[in-house]
């Protein structure tokens, strides 16, 4: 049996909740590589695996995880020292991102003048896809809520001479880079944000290469093992005009690689406004 005691209370007038979203410090709960249990080699298939294969071979293990909030700390990292880095003021003529073609032709510009003008060195830019990502549950992409590196060291040559076949030997012998511009198209991000890992705290042991099979070929990305050292930062309210560099490779800096991961942060509102975003890839040369 149970019994309700009613206080009554002298109401005071209603102050609206805020809508501003998480900020500060965080622990969240992020999702690390496990190893395929039969100690096969990981594997990922993109599109529908072959009939009697699982969509991947490996699992995941979740780490509570310290994240701290680089708003107001944003001088403070550089692609050489920790391969990533944000902007801000960054506007655009794009704002629906409905039309791929019309992406492609807007912004895709927009982007190449980004990174020819803020990556140190930078002489050419090649932007080769794009993905934009909703967090309902008939998005085509959702975000990402595990730890990854989309691209390892075999995988970004083999990105140059997938799409620059005839140049690939020179452009190879000289620096090259893949780089992401992710942004979200939405307004501020209130739910799903994204987490980068320091460069400097990983550590080469804490990488594992994940087969990653198109129909057409077979590329490779990074899964991530969980270590105390890593050190986790995310960008607490990122807007439309702010811009976080991911540098997934650079050919004369193996450690220059960021590993990152959307996350549930516990702070986030039931109602808060699903994220949308767009990243879009790029090779840079020079």
């Amino acid at each position: 049996m149970t019994t309700t005691t009613q206080i009554q209370t002298k109401l005071q007038p209603s102050l609206p909740i805020s809508r501003s979203p998480p900020c500060g410090p965080v622990t969240a709960s992020l999702s690390f590589y496990s190893p395929p249990t039969d100690g096969s080699a990981p594997y990922h298939y993109v599109e529908a695996p072959p009939a009697g294969q699982p969509q991947e071979n490996f699992g995941a293990v979740n780490h509570q995880v310290p994240i701290h909030d680089l708003r107001g700390h944003e001088s403070e990292f550089s692609l050489d020292r920790n391969a990533f880095d944000t902007f801000t003021n960054i506007p655009s003529q794009e704002t629906a991102f409905t039309n791929d073609e019309h992406i492609k032709q807007v912004y895709y510009p927009e982007v190449e003048k980004l990174l020819l003008d803020t990556v140190p060195g930078a002489q050419r830019v090649l932007l080769f896809d794009h993905t934009i990502r909703r967090a309902n549950p008939n998005a085509a992409r959702a975000p990402v809520t595990r730890v990854h590196i989309d691209q390892t060291p075999s995988s970004a040559a083999a990105r140059v001479r997938l799409h620059l076949p005839e140049e690939a030997d020179a452009l190879l012998e000289g620096r090259y880079r893949i780089i992401n511009v992710w942004r979200p198209i939405n307004g501020a991000v209130e739910s799903f944000p994204l987490a980068v890992a320091d460069s400097s705290t990983v550590q080469d042991e804490d990488l594992v290469g994940v087969e990653h099979r198109y129909p057409d070929r077979t590329g490779e990305t990074a899964g991530v093992k969980h270590n105390e050292g890593q050190k986790w930062w995310y960008w607490s309210g990122m807007g439309d005009e702010e811009r976080l560099l991911l540098q997934c490779f650079d050919s004369q800096n193996v450690g220059g690689r960021v590993p990152h991961t959307a996350f549930v942060d516990p702070r986030s509102r039931e109602d808060s406004k699903p994220r949308e975003s767009i990243e879009v890839r790029a090779l840079v040369f020079g």
